[in-house]
């Protein structure tokens, strides 16, 4: 069975909790990436998983975000860091 959710929007009610899935280069700090993202805000961060070779480390981030701008402001942001190289 294939679901489609095209057309569908995210309903949610602000401000919320929210978690992005970070995949990173295992040679880089998770937290200075953060810290250059989100600044000062508080957050939560967990490790995942590391990748078969441990070329990469994957990990939980939940903050609170306040609109839908702010989340997908902070998504497109720790897209363009160098270190990262997945954002869910």
């Amino acid at each position: 069975m294939v679901i489609s959710l095209e057309g569908k929007k995210l309903e949610l009610t602000y401000p919320c909790n929210w978690d992005y899935k970070i995949i990173i280069n295992s040679h880089c700090n998770i937290n200075h990436i953060i810290k250059n993202v989100i600044g000062d805000r508080d957050y939560k961060i967990s490790k995942a998983n590391n990748s078969k070779n441990r070329t990469y480390q994957s990990y939980r981030m939940t903050l609170l975000v306040h609109n839908e701008d702010d989340r997908v402001e902070l998504y497109s942001s720790l897209k363009r860091e160098d270190c990262v190289k997945i954002v869910l």
